[in-house]
């Protein structure tokens, strides 16, 4: 069965897509820990993050990297930290998270629910910084 991150690349479920190429995408989390997570995936499923092929790994994360850059120019923050637990999915994605402080990125911290037009917004804002 596909995992809804598959579904979401065929098409089948919505996203607020921030960046997309052809092997990854990158979209806002719809219940991020704060205002510009982005979830970053191959489009390949795979289940879990290392069982990818060296390269597909390596072109995930410098595609992580480039994404990273956007956001970090788009959301006031110290740094983006990234994460990769890969429990609630499973399909491999890394969590790109603005940071204040390392309380920014405990998953078991409250999420927030920012409405659509704050999801459309923050993507369109960090769009314009790739």
């Amino acid at each position: 069965m596909a995992s809804i991150f598959s579904k979401i690349v065929a098409g089948e479920i919505p996203c607020h897509k921030v960046c997309e190429d052809e092997h990854h995408l990158a979209f806002l989390d719809i219940m991020p820990l704060v205002h510009g997570h982005v979830l970053v995936i191959p489009k390949k499923e795979v289940d879990y993050i290392f069982d990818m092929e060296p390269e597909a790994l390596a072109a995930l994360w410098q595609f992580a990297q480039r994404v990273s850059h956007a956001v970090r120019k788009s959301v006031p923050c110290k740094r983006v930290g990234t994460a990769v637990i890969g429990l609630e999915v499973p399909h491999a994605h890394i969590h790109l998270v603005p940071m204040q402080t390392v309380g920014d990125i405990n998953f078991t911290k409250e999420k927030l629910h920012p409405s659509s037009e704050e999801l459309m917004s923050m993507a369109a804002l960090i769009q314009s910084h790739l």
